[in-house]
């Protein structure tokens, strides 16, 4: 099957041109989309690292286009009206930022009302937009590849719910492979005729049917906003202590306890709680009974949330082989050190400084590198508060490729960067999301990091090196001799409290000579 990769010669899909101009590139050119979808309307603004795109812009509108379709075979009046004032903005806006037109999409809704196409015109005609609508599968591997762009080695099946349909992809190996669509969206099952005993049996044929073109795997990654509505009330449940919803992780029987929860209570109360609009959580308990169905038929035990859907997979669509091989959260912490770091590229040196003081880490490498690229962001924030600055970028930024427990790691890490004690309690509990040695890891490599920035406005042949020997419990600074008075007062007391952290006994040896396999 196709895997997604553009053909070099020029079909560039609903953008029209290429948006990786360069494969080398590590920066994206500002770009915009607009989704038509049969629910809602939105707008994003892509910038920032090429393989990690942040939002720049970001905004919806809880139209409505499809409500209704699936009895009058039109699309929704009152919809109609708000989608189109929508657009009208969003033009507006993107002539404003300099990136219109915007490269636009329409699903569902438009895809099958009989009036589709003359909204598309009257679209065109009012704002200079054009709409381009994708096909069910189509959009079921648009959404697929959304996903891996957030996780490149993701395996498992990606469930996008929309207002009208919902669309079902597997992936596996950095490639999409089944996929269908299905009229099983919450808008279209709200107005349904026969009550629920109707609209259960609905589901389950169709479940069935897609049961036989969809191989089966364990692991389901959700897209849209029903079923983010779903993880953001099962948050509010258990009182999870990160509001980040990409990456959040459920059980299946999370997620029926959370379901049968939603059922007992006042749903306008759940929605100031979980800060979700009116016409979202009226579509929850439609989208519940799909996502019961859809987790027993397939076997499913782990539940992964995606924040990236559609809009990303359009990019990662056009990213060449070159980019889509980086790693996202490498990326975007490269690109955050470019744009705010006093001193872009040290954080590569300090990374290859503090590397021999975790010969066997148990945080993930990758954590350890992005936290030194990010050492220095921070930078301007007021000295008394860099701590907890650092710890809230780190646990609520728009970070790809790491997990809540990464971001907690990293948070931590960087607090430790700018203080010696460990942010106050108002943190406690995301610091439970960790055990004993990755707290201790983490503070180690903040620590390592704050020594280290001591020495970041001299070349890289003056930071010096470490010969850490865990089994002595012995740490050698080894520094060439100019950098020798960098050594003073204070980077004397920082390297004391690196040690404290690790339990060794450390000594200072001044050497030209840096081993280029420094022992254990």
């Amino acid at each position: 099957m196709d895997d997604g990769i553009p053909e070099p010669h020029g079909d560039w899909g609903p953008f029209g041109r290429p948006i990786f101009t360069d494969p080398a590139a590590r920066a994206l050119s500002r770009v915009g989309v607009l989704d038509v979808g049969s629910n809602s309307i939105r707008m994003v603004v892509f910038d920032g690292a090429a393989r990690s795109p942040a939002y720049f812009y970001n905004e919806k509108v809880m139209a409505g286009l499809g409500a209704g379709l699936d009895r009058t075979g039109t699309l929704n009046a009152e919809g109609r009206d708000r989608a189109l004032s929508a657009i009208k903005r969003f033009s507006t806006l993107a002539e404003g930022m300099g990136i219109a037109p915007l490269t636009a999409v329409a699903t569902a809704a438009v895809r099958v009302a009989s009036d589709g196409d003359e909204f598309r015109a009257l679209v065109e005609k009012e704002t200079g937009q054009t709409i381009h609508v994708i096909d069910g599968e189509e959009e079921a591997r648009l959404s697929a590849q959304g996903v891996l762009l957030g996780w490149p080695d993701a395996a498992g099946l990606v469930c996008d719910i929309g207002g009208s349909s919902m669309e079902l992809a597997r992936i596996e190996g950095g490639r999409v492979w089944e996929r269908a669509t299905s009229p099983l969206g919450p808008l279209r099952l709200s107005t349904m005729g026969g009550g629920k005993k109707a609209r259960n049996k609905e589901i389950k044929t169709v479940m069935a049917e897609l049961a036989e073109r969809i191989e089966r795997h364990d692991r389901l990654y959700l897209v849209g906003g029903s079923w983010r509505a779903i993880a953001r009330l099962d948050m509010v449940r258990k009182d999870y202590p990160l509001s980040v919803l990409h990456d959040y992780r459920m059980t299946p029987k999370s997620i029926r306890e959370t379901l049968d929860w939603i059922d007992g209570q006042d749903l306008e109360v759940l929605r100031q709680q979980a800060r979700l609009s009116s016409a979202r959580i009226s579509l929850v308990p439609m989208a519940g009974e799909v996502l019961r169905r859809l987790m027993s038929t397939f076997g499913i035990r782990e539940v992964v949330t995606s924040g990236y859907g559609i809009r990303e997979g359009l990019l990662y669509e056009q990213m060449p082989h070159r980019i889509r091989s980086r790693d996202p959260l490498i990326e975007a912490a490269r690109y955050s050190e470019a744009m705010s770091a006093r001193l872009p590229g040290f954080g590569h040196v300090l990374h290859d400084f503090i590397k021999p003081l975790f010969p066997r880490p148990r945080a993930d490498r990758r954590w350890i590198e992005a936290a030194c690229l990010l050492h220095d962001i921070n930078w301007r924030a007021h000295p008394d508060y860099r701590a907890e600055v650092c710890f809230d970028s780190a646990t609520r930024g728009n970070l790809g490729g790491v997990d809540h427990q990464g971001r907690v790691f990293l948070g931590l890490a960087l607090a430790h960067r700018y203080r010696n004690a460990r942010p106050g309690s108002q943190f406690a509990p995301l610091l439970e999301m960790l055990d004993e040695r990755l707290v201790q890891e983490a503070e180690v490599l903040g620590k390592a990091m704050r020594f280290g920035a001591m020495f970041s406005f001299a070349n890289p042949e003056g930071m010096g090196f470490f010969r850490y020997r865990s089994k002595k419990m012995t740490l050698e600074l080894c520094l060439p001799p100019a950098s020798a008075s960098l050594f003073g007062e204070v980077a004397v007391a920082r390297f004391a409290s690196l040690a404290r952290a690790l339990g060794v006994e450390t000594s200072v040896t001044l050497t030209k000579a840096r081993p280029s396999i420094q022992p254990e």
